[in-house]
């Protein structure tokens, strides 16, 4: 199985953003080198199964994508946009060593019992982060920071724009979720003057679904041969990248929580907050464990002031970012300032804030 996987590899493999495309690759994770694992097979993509999956195998996951060292085994449930009913899962009790270069060479099994319910998550290390938060093969350049700008893809070194034609909303979304950026918002097909390139036009025709993780995932027009022109080059605005913080205590792993959201740091609401909340704050933030304060001690960081971004916040305690639980809709609430949540956790935090540079608390 392992041996006909890797033909399978060899002859889908196309000429695109880098010099050979992966058999693996991770999904609706915070970056790309976090999500739930996808193999492919036949050109289709399809999930892994949980049963048997531990650290050396995602370990081979990490390394066959380049990533860093591997964190943890995740439920790819987690992640966002889940597996399509029609997706197949792929394969089920893999068994790496820990040593292999890729998946494929680990010992599996076609997959017989398995539902999306047990389909299996990777986190790694991000190589990009926290000093090079862009991913090689893909950019937005000349915005106003690294989610706003012109599309640009990267092949053999070199930077080339996107023509509008066949664009949409979909493949905008794609570059987003592939940045780590927000939501897309904008997508405009012709750039005004000032912000045309100046390099060669490598693609066109992009045709996304949206599901896409990657954007040499989608479907494409012949590479390199293009008739456009620079008053065609793409343009895309994404969401800033979901962030949050602890304020009004004496350090960063206490206070009063805020998510960042529009640009705009808001309060969240307590309703229905409790313990497992509470931890994926502190995971999140690198702050340790919840040490379950008391109504007294989470009241005494004081009411926010300005937009209260969430409510009706529901996890599961497994969730890498607040982001991934449930929660209603941005600014949609039914509470006041008084109903703030405040997070009390176990460490001190060092942690990489593009604004602000190393902190510690």
């Amino acid at each position: 199985m392992a041996l006909l996987f890797s033909l399978i590899l060899a002859i889908c493999t196309r000429p695109g953003f880098l010099a050979s495309s992966p058999g693996v690759r991770l999904v609706g994770g915070l970056h790309r080198c976090e999500g739930r694992v996808e193999v492919r097979q036949n050109g289709q993509w399809g999930t892994v199964c949980d049963d048997g999956w531990d650290i050396k195998d995602v370990a081979v996951v990490c390394r066959e994508l380049g990533c860093g060292a591997a964190n943890g085994t995740p439920s790819g449930i987690l992640y966002e946009p889940p597996a399509e009913n029609e997706q197949k899962v792929f394969i089920q009790e893999v068994s790496c060593t820990g040593t292999e270069d890729t998946l494929a060479q680990c010992e599996q099994e076609e997959a017989y019992n398995c539902l999306h319910n047990e389909d299996a998550g990777a986190l790694c290390e991000n190589p990009e982060s926290p000093l090079s938060p862009v991913p090689e093969n893909v950019r937005l350049a000349d915005g106003p920071g690294h989610c706003k700008g012109r599309v640009e893809v990267k092949h053999q070194n070199r930077w080339y724009s996107v023509c509008q034609t066949g664009w949409s909303l979909r493949a905008a979304k794609v570059v987003c979720r592939q940045l780590g950026c927000g939501r897309a918002v904008l997508t405009q097909k012709r750039c005004n003057k000032p912000a045309q390139g100046q390099r060669s036009i490598w693609l066109s025709q992009m045709s996304c679904s949206g599901r896409e993780a990657t954007l040499q995932d989608c479907p494409s027009g012949p590479w390199g041969k293009s008739t456009c022109i620079h008053d065609e080059d793409t343009w895309v605005e994404c969401e800033d990248p979901f962030d949050l913080r602890l304020v009004g205590g004496d350090k960063l792993c206490s206070g009063r929580l805020e998510v960042l959201h529009k640009g705009v740091w808001g309060s969240v609401c307590d309703d229905n907050w409790g313990e497992k909340e509470d931890q994926v704050v502190c995971k999140q933030l690198d702050c340790g464990k919840s040490l379950s304060p008391s109504f007294k001690d989470r009241k005494s960081y004081g009411p926010g002031v300005g937009r209260i971004w969430l409510d009706d916040v529901r996890c599961l305690g497994e969730e890498q970012s607040l982001e991934q639980c449930q929660h209603r809709l941005w600014g949609y609430h039914d509470c006041t300032h008084q109903e703030d949540v405040a997070v009390i956790c176990s460490g001190k935090s060092y942690r990489w804030r593009v604004h602000k540079g190393w902190q510690g608390g």
